[in-house]
């Protein structure tokens, strides 16, 4: 068929048709595609519509999602050669051994133990794949990384009552006792699962899956109203 012709409506004969450059329409929406500036700028976070700066004063409750963080999953098996250490010298901060235990430093990076051979750990974003290229380099034999960045979102809930909101929110013990600064755990937290970590003396993080942030997000401002709320942006 490239013979074809088509008929010019003016002249009313018969013209050769043109052949489409389709190696230059492929380069135009190439180049058109938006660089990886204006996907931040355009990104949108799971609780972006909701978590909405709000200030209510003296609130015993403060929100705020932690957005656009790194989230890696790594397996492996602590007993194999080379992994404990390699992990250390990938992310700065010894594996955590012990069940339940967080490891974190003032850069924002934070690792924590999920099984003995699971661990979750946090970033932030920019250096996700830093840390993730860092981790294949230093790890040889058995062992897994996956970034699962898109599929979670944090909850920071801090405040002289946060407490008082897990308690009303999970059967897990949240008392001092119980839950030291350091402590993260797979939890149910008003029907859903997610995992929860103390960062600090008043501060607790909730991972969440990102299909349950809209749910526990709208959970925690209703459980948090009585004690009156602050949303950090």
């Amino acid at each position: 068929m490239s013979d074809a012709t088509t008929l010019d409506p003016q002249a009313g004969a018969a013209v050769e048709a043109q052949p489409q450059d389709m190696t230059s329409s492929r380069t135009s929406v190439i180049d058109q595609r938006p660089t990886p500036e204006v996907h931040a700028q355009c990104a949108r976070s799971p609780l972006a519509h909701l978590f909405t700066a709000r200030d209510d004063g003296d609130a015993g409750v403060v929100l705020q999602e932690k957005a656009f963080l790194g989230h890696l999953t790594l397996r492996g098996d602590p007993a194999q050669p080379g992994f404990v250490e390699g992990v250390e010298a990938a992310l700065g901060l010894a594996l955590p051994l012990t069940p339940a235990t967080l490891h974190q430093n003032e850069g924002g990076r934070s690792i924590q133990w999920l099984s003995p051979d699971e661990w979750l750990i946090l970033v932030p974003g920019e250096e996700a794949f830093t840390v993730e290229k860092a981790l294949h380099e230093a790890l040889a034999g058995r062992y897994q990384v996956v970034n699962v960045s898109g599929g979670q979102a944090v909850i920071s809930l801090s405040g002289v009552q946060a407490r008082q909101v897990l308690m009303k929110s999970t059967p897990t013990d949240v008392h001092p006792r119980a839950f030291p600064v350091g402590r993260g755990v797979p939890a149910v937290f008003a029907k859903a699962t997610l995992v929860l970590r103390r960062v600090s003396e008043s501060e607790f993080e909730l991972v969440v899956r990102r299909s349950f942030a809209d749910y526990l997000g709208r959970w925690l401002l209703d459980a948090s109203e009585e004690f009156g709320v602050c949303i950090k942006a």
